[in-house]
């Protein structure tokens, strides 16, 4: 692969996060490695609204320069880096960006079709929920669907659990979702002892994100995983336990477990990008029971047969979680359609020249 892949200190990579113990082995990375023979690799640690942090080992911190074709204003966002991209430098400038393995997206907000990627290339999501007036089982299931669209395991943790005396009731309401093999965990962010609790996601090698609403302890959490008080943290409203935005951008943190933590601000908006599937989002036990009803066109209301109805007069599904799932699904479909148009719209653009150069990154992919 050249004098490049050479010189590339691969251990110093692993601690924040490259994928392999050596040159990299998947065959599209390999191949943006020999188009860019002089190039090096980075991941990109810091994303604000004027450029990158790109990172080539610990605490070794390098301003970039973007592509041009990344500065036009309808430049795919999700074509862009984010926080946890792997890309190729030469020099302080990005000349590739190197295939997404995994990803937590959403939908932008405004009335035209785009997508904002949360972070990239992560192993574990942590969904952080407070025990508090925080807490709401129907915004941990849009998470969970945000999530398991994109390749990596999504963990709930609910945290305050040393301020209220409810953990237990928490965990009970979720317990759907733990029948489904989707951790939950009550726990104290200022303890230490959490470390222990979360030692098998937080191994060398792996990244987790942190998501979830402003006041949730997120950065709590940070500065204990941290071992030092690094994060800002504020004080929560009484009225409903939101906090104010003391995270301000998306940073990735390496850990002393040699594990790297992206932490993000709270998000207000959680829209689906129409490529989620629902299975995947916390849901598998809905869509298993929708295949059991008598009729296949059954809409889960007064049919005969209906075996979703059945589940929820015999107290296995809470009737608030089925119209929750009808709501996702109703969002998934209507983003679906935009992300159909919007492709179309791009591939006539792209025949008439008008089209963006630079190559996507693809799709995700399972670990």
């Amino acid at each position: 692969m050249g004098a490049m892949t050479e010189t590339t200190d691969y251990t110093a990579l692993r601690t924040i996060g490259w994928p392999w113990p050596g040159p990299p082995e998947d065959p599209s990375w390999r191949e943006a490695f020999a188009a860019h023979p002089q190039a090096r690799p980075g991941r990109v640690v810091e994303q604000h609204r004027s450029g990158y942090v790109v990172a080539d080992a610990p605490g070794a911190a390098i301003k970039t320069e973007s592509p041009p074709e990344w500065q036009r204003p309808r430049f795919p966002s999700h074509e862009r880096a984010a926080v946890g991209d792997w890309v190729l430098l030469d020099g302080i400038r990005i000349v590739a960006l190197l295939p997404r393995r995994t990803a937590i997206k959403r939908g932008a907000a405004g009335e035209h079709y785009h997508q904002q990627v949360i972070a990239a290339n992560i192993d574990t999501v942590f969904i952080v929920c407070g025990l508090d007036a925080d807490f709401n089982p129907r915004r941990i299931e849009r998470y969970l669907l945000l999530v398991g669209g994109g390749g990596a395991r999504p963990v709930v943790l609910l945290t305050k659990a040393d301020q209220t005396e409810y953990s237990d009731d928490a965990l009970a309401v979720l317990e759907e979702l733990a029948a489904q093999e989707i951790p939950l965990h009550a726990i104290n962010g200022k303890d230490p002892a959490v470390l222990q609790t979360l030692a098998p996601w937080l191994g060398p090698g792996q990244t987790v994100v942190l998501v979830g609403s402003s006041g949730a302890g997120k950065s709590t959490l940070t500065n204990t995983l941290l071992g030092e008080e690094r994060m800002k943290t504020g004080e929560v409203r009484g009225s409903d336990s939101r906090g104010r935005h003391t995270t301000t951008h998306r940073a990735l943190l390496p850990l002393p477990s040699g594990a790297c933590l992206i932490d993000t601000p709270g998000m207000r908006e959680l829209k689906p990008t129409g490529e989620e599937t629902l299975a995947e989002g916390g849901f598998a036990d809905i869509e298993e029971l929708t295949t059991q009803c008598r009729f296949r066109d059954c809409a889960h209301q007064q049919e005969p047969g209906c075996a979703v109805r059945a589940a929820i007069e015999e107290g296995l599904i809470e009737e608030s979680r089925l119209e929750n799932y009808f709501k996702l699904a109703e969002e998934v479909a209507t983003a679906a359609a935009k992300l159909a148009q919007r492709q179309a719209e791009q591939a006539v653009e792209r025949r008439a020249g008008r089209g963006t150069q630079w190559r996507p990154v693809g799709k995700n992919k399972r670990r």
